[in-house]
């Protein structure tokens, strides 16, 4: 599973350390997240997809669809 967390982190123009920052890790734990060294936990993938308004799909890489999906009520 190739995870899009340093594409979209490129096309925002963030750091890393912001991001390590936001979610609460070190750069280095993060970073290893970027290249596939450890999976990061859902809660994560779900700050992540919060931050850049998409969805957990989009940044797992099982949808190219970027805008997150309708809430069910």
């Amino acid at each position: 599973m190739r995870l899009r967390l340093y594409d979209i982190r490129d096309e925002h123009h963030k750091l890393q350390k912001e991001l390590a920052e936001y979610l609460h890790c070190t750069q280095p734990n993060y970073s290893r997240y970027e290249i596939g060294e450890i999976e990061p936990p859902l809660s994560v993938m779900e700050a992540l997809a919060s931050y850049y308004g998409t969805s957990v799909d989009y940044l797992m890489g099982l949808t190219d669809r970027r805008t997150p999906y309708p809430r069910s009520k």
